[in-house]
């Protein structure tokens, strides 16, 4: 890896890791029982099947995906290259079996060729400094057959209701104050670590479809993501409501042959 891309990684791990700290007070990071968790997982489920499958979790944070796998019975390896978040994730899953949680490079996960059933994400993918070389990994390390899921979206961009939706966010905030629990997740240092990205200008479904071919994953097919984002407003303050209604969001899965 070169100078600018290791700088640029060194960053990303050390911006998600102060944010370790308070990433589970953030709406929409947290994923509260009931709805919304099983929002989270019905795609996870469809997707995985009843049979229990060797399934790795990249960029786990702090374990609330990791939770929703492993209730579903299967045998998770949860991946993040921050120390701090893999502390947090550790703490909640503490002495669960079927379970282990390791430091790794989500784009260089060294893990053996295909050692998997299935690789599932959530909001990685827009994080990629090299997503074609990175989904060449991911297809070695499945199996044939194994699976990719991702939960995924274009932060860059408001939808056309987004804006107004935003609008209103920031009308909130000066008549009741900023929301404290939402640490900097769209603040400046995020700002500056998404401009030297590759999906920079946002990440859109059909920007990743000529990658995943080339890498040579099958099977691609688009999910929605209202039903996890009507599960989040069920119990949910206006400024949160509004808060789903931001951004374009997406779920994806494809198979290596």
């Amino acid at each position: 890896m070169d100078g600018v891309n290791f700088d640029l990684k060194e960053e990303i791990r050390d911006y998600w890791s102060k944010r370790s700290e308070t990433f589970d007070l953030a709406f929409g990071h947290r994923i509260a029982p009931g709805p919304e968790a099983d929002a989270w997982q019905k795609p996870i489920r469809d997707a995985l099947g009843l049979e229990p499958k060797r399934v790795l979790e990249l960029a786990c944070g702090t374990g609330e995906v990791t939770r929703l796998i492993h209730d579903l019975g299967h045998d998770v390896t949860a991946l993040d290259f921050s120390e701090a978040m893999l502390a947090v994730a550790r703490r909640k899953h503490a002495g669960k079996e079927r379970l282990r949680f390791i430091l790794a490079d989500a784009e260089n996960t060294l893990e053996p060729d295909a050692s998997y059933d299935a690789i599932i994400c959530r909001h990685l993918v827009w994080t990629l400094i090299r997503p074609e070389e990175t989904f060449h990994e991911w297809f070695r390390i499945l199996k044939p057959g194994g699976l990719l899921l991702f939960f995924d979206g274009d932060w860059a961009s408001p939808k056309p209701t987004g804006r107004i939706a935003n609008r209103l966010i920031s009308w909130i905030d000066r008549l009741i104050g900023a929301d404290t629990n939402y640490d900097g997740a769209l603040g400046s240092r995020h700002a500056r670590i998404m401009t030297a990205l590759p999906f920079d200008a946002g990440l859109r479904p059909d920007m990743l479809l000529p990658l995943l071919k080339s890498a040579g994953f099958a099977g691609i097919e688009l999910h929605s993501h209202a039903p996890i984002a009507r599960a989040q407003r069920k119990n949910a303050n206006l400024r949160n409501k509004l808060r789903t209604l931001v951004y374009r969001r997406f779920i994806l899965t494809c198979r290596r042959p």
